[in-house]
């Protein structure tokens, strides 16, 4: 097997030719031949017993051909891609050149990494504001604890007021004429919450146990049903119960039962040290996405189409294993939120078009700042796979390739150098409107 041409074509691809030498050929459709000749049935010979001649002479001298091409192509296109030493994206496009007495040879037809031009990429200027916490955020953080730790308590003695959470039976009638989907028994509401059509949980506030009333509505213009789309309806209501959240109380003893403080000015105090942390890591990441903004705008490269592609899979890909890990696919997530795989791909185009731009842009910049991680950086990103997905650091080597890990860290640390040499600069001032004329 051999490399015999690597040449550019005029759309910008390479075209690898290949050959395989004649008896490795005729070993291969040999091969082919003793494996489905058990399956052929040749006029005068049993079932699996006719010469490889005789079949040939039935049906061509090819008819093994196909079956060897597809035994050899993997291995000899490796050897040939191995030896032009291209960077090929995408997948190739395969075709026959010959196959004669001398061999067959074969053509492969790639697109390839794009020569990468960056400059000015150290000294880029870029806003890093990290907001301040305030009492309201650290107060919402407590009240979500709270929430969790509340209870529901029977109201008895009073009407249902905004906020509560009624129990209710109902049937909704459309022309006196009842309607699909308009019926439901015991259903719990929380008045308020916006759940049913607009104006409908406004009329239950102030309704007792045991009330039986109307509830007159019309439903929105946009309603999903066809035949309701801006009707007047009427529900019979029957309100069977009334409940009401109650949040503890915000004190020490609260506290002791939440949380490993003792007093509510220590909770406060690492709820808001927690959320200044969280602002950190939002502006940082929000200072990264400038930086790498800035980069792709002074990426100089012709990016073949099959990288976009590729990544664009690659998001789709990764959608997909979350959603599995949540007990979900892709075919159930279509069917609940009405997308397609193509619109999931145009969704997720942006991003992997970005992601393929930045990368590119790093990589270059390892390369002109001579950037590679050491031994010691390798073993440990080995060892921080190995923990994430509590596996052995020998399987983790087995299943992610050295050359990759280290291409992956050399992107990292080209990025912390841009980090490490970028300026930080103020926020431009917000602009007061201008005033209106008298």
């Amino acid at each position: 097997m051999a490399l015999t041409k690597c040449e550019k074509n005029e759309q910008g691809q390479y075209v690898l030719e290949f050959g395989v030498e004649k008896d490795v050929f005729e070993a291969a459709v040999n091969k082919v031949y003793r494996k489905e000749v058990k399956n052929m049935t040749i006029p005068g010979f049993r079932k699996g017993k006719a010469p490889r001649a005789m079949i040939e002479k039935m049906y061509g001298k090819g008819v093994f051909y196909e079956g060897a091409f597809n035994a050899l192509l993997p291995e000899a296109y490796e050897a040939a891609l191995k030896e032009s030493a291209l960077q090929v994206v995408g997948q190739p496009e395969f075709d026959v050149v010959s196959c004669d007495e001398n061999g067959v040879v074969f053509s492969a037809t790639v697109y390839v990494k794009p020569e990468v031009e960056i400059k000015d990429y150290f000294g880029i200027e870029a806003t890093k504001q990290v907001a301040e916490v305030t009492d309201e955020e650290i107060d919402n953080e407590i009240l979500a604890v709270r929430d969790r730790n509340s209870r529901e308590t029977e109201i008895v003695d009073r009407a249902a007021e905004n906020g509560d959470t009624v129990t209710i039976d109902f049937e909704g009638f459309a022309d006196d004429v009842p309607f699909e989907g308009g019926k439901g028994t015991d259903y719990p509401l929380e008045l308020g919450s916006g759940s049913f059509i607009p104006g409908f949980e406004e009329q239950i506030v102030g309704h007792a146990i045991g009330d039986a009333f109307d509830v007159n509505v019309t439903f929105p213009e946009e309603y999903h049903a066809e035949d309701l789309k801006g009707k007047p309806a009427v529900f019979k209501v029957t309100l069977k119960a009334i409940k009401k959240i109650e949040l503890p109380e915000l004190d020490d003893d609260f506290v002791k039962d939440v949380s490993e403080f003792d007093t509510v000015d220590a909770y406060r105090a690492d709820w808001k040290a927690k959320l200044e942390k969280k602002h950190e890591s939002a502006a940082a990441s929000a200072f990264e996405d400038q930086l790498m903004k800035a980069l792709m705008d002074r990426l100089v490269a012709d990016i073949p189409e099959p990288m976009f592609a590729e990544e664009t899979e690659n998001f789709l890909r990764d959608y997909d294993n979350r959603l599995r890990m949540q007990g979900l696919d892709l075919n159930t997530y279509f069917k609940y939120t009405g997308m397609t795989l193509d619109s999931m791909r145009e969704q997720f185009r942006p991003q992997a078009e970005s992601q393929v731009k930045c990368r590119l842009a790093l990589e270059k910049i390892a390369e002109l700042e001579n950037i590679t991680p050491t031994d010691e950086e390798i073993d440990a990103e080995y060892e921080a796979i190995a923990t994430a997905y509590n596996m052995e650091v020998e399987k983790v080597k087995e299943v992610v390739a050295h050359d990759a890990i280290v291409a992956d860290m050399k992107v990292k640390k080209a990025m912390e150098a841009v980090k490490a040499n970028a300026v930080i600069v103020a926020a431009p001032a917000a602009q007061e409107a201008p005033a209106a004329e008298a």
